[in-house]
């Protein structure tokens, strides 16, 4: 077994693992750290890693227009997992890192991985100057002196016939999900701690079998990190970011459950970057067509309404087939919407087996 096969069953053993690797996510996280209520952040410190909870992420969705008007989408993801709350170095250290990439055009979805063990350098997140990287992969601040870290970044990734290279400057700030970044995720109480930084206008090149391919678009990038995140009948969500036209957003998802009623939750963002929280019940997320993709049905088409903002639209992906193709596997692609609003966003889909 190489390197890479054996970090690949770690992840899958202790990792956002189970089936299809997110039911696992609601597994008894002893010893690790809890969310705890009134959410409290200090930045920079909390832009860097947290080793003390199991689970964390920086995720960064981009939907990018090429010179000739065609639309293109770009992920940029790296994971961190804790095998064990406690702290160690070099080869014995207990965190495990993954990152995915993915780009997505009409006709084609490229979809890469990278993983790495904490402690030798290969991968991590550090806060103060902030850079999160695993391998040749990379998020920089290139923020000025005296700005938040996260106000301007480069972010760079590639794979097999793909690679991008974006340069993003917020023209908003930190968003704060949930009651102040405290971000329920079930009826029995599971939190994570939740931001993000929606507000990214975004330039750069994409590299792409046919050429290099010169982009402007928006970006949204979301911080979370927590020990169980799920509860135990919890097994795969449904998540949107949402850009409308008017320079409003919406961030909500469906948490799916086993025998049970689904959860779901939403943050609607005013333009000059307010924020209104919605509980459980006031979204609604449902399918209207399925796709076959890569060997599963997934509802590739959704009907999301939220009546307390006159929101209700039809969503509709840029490529249907936008499977990212990795080690914990899940659907993640652009989408354009219309009805009440239209605009942009993206959606992610996981644990459809």
């Amino acid at each position: 077994m190489n390197a890479r096969i054996l970090l690949a069953a770690l992840w899958l053993a202790a990792g956002p693992a189970g089936a299809q690797g997110f039911a696992g996510l609601g597994t008894a996280a002893e010893g690790f750290a809890i969310p705890e209520r009134p959410a409290a952040f200090a930045f920079p410190a909390d832009h860097g890693a947290h080793p003390a909870y199991r689970i964390e992420w920086w995720y960064l969705t981009a939907t990018l227009t090429g010179p000739d008007g065609t639309d293109y989408g770009a992920q940029w993801t790296l994971f961190r997992s804790a095998l064990a709350p406690r702290p160690a170095a070099g080869w014995e250290a207990t965190q495990l890192w993954m990152g995915h990439a993915g780009l997505t055009t009409p006709a084609a979805h490229y979809s890469a991985e990278r993983l790495a063990r904490g402690g030798i350098g290969q991968a991590g997140a550090e806060a103060e100057p902030f850079e999160a990287w695993i391998d040749d992969w990379a998020m920089v601040s290139t923020a000025a002196g005296g700005a938040d870290a996260l106000d301007a970044l480069r972010v760079t990734a590639r794979g097999d016939g793909f690679a991008y290279d974006l340069a993003l400057r917020a023209t908003g700030p930190l968003i704060f999900h949930g009651e102040g970044g405290y971000s329920v995720k079930s009826p029995e109480g599971q939190a994570s701690y939740y931001y993000s930084q929606p507000f990214y206008d975004v330039a750069g090149t994409l590299e792409l079998p046919g050429g290099a391919v010169p982009v402007t678009g928006t970006a949204w990038l979301d911080r979370e990190w927590s020990s169980q995140p799920l509860s135990e009948t919890q097994e795969g969500w449904d998540w949107v970011s949402l850009q409308f036209e008017d320079g409003a957003r919406l961030m909500g998802f469906t948490l799916r459950a086993r025998g049970g009623a689904d959860f779901t939750a939403a943050t609607w963002i005013a333009p000059d970057g307010t924020t209104t929280a919605y509980p459980d019940g006031a979204l609604t997320m449902t399918p209207l067509a399925e796709t076959q993709v890569a060997g599963r049905t997934v509802p590739t088409e959704w009907r999301i309404a939220l009546p307390a903002q006159g929101v209700d639209i039809v969503t509709l992906p840029l490529n249907p087939q936008s499977w990212m193709d990795v080690s914990v596997s899940y659907w993640e692609g652009p989408i354009r919407f219309a009805g009440s609003h239209a605009g942009r966003g993206y959606l992610e889909m996981t644990g459809y087996d």
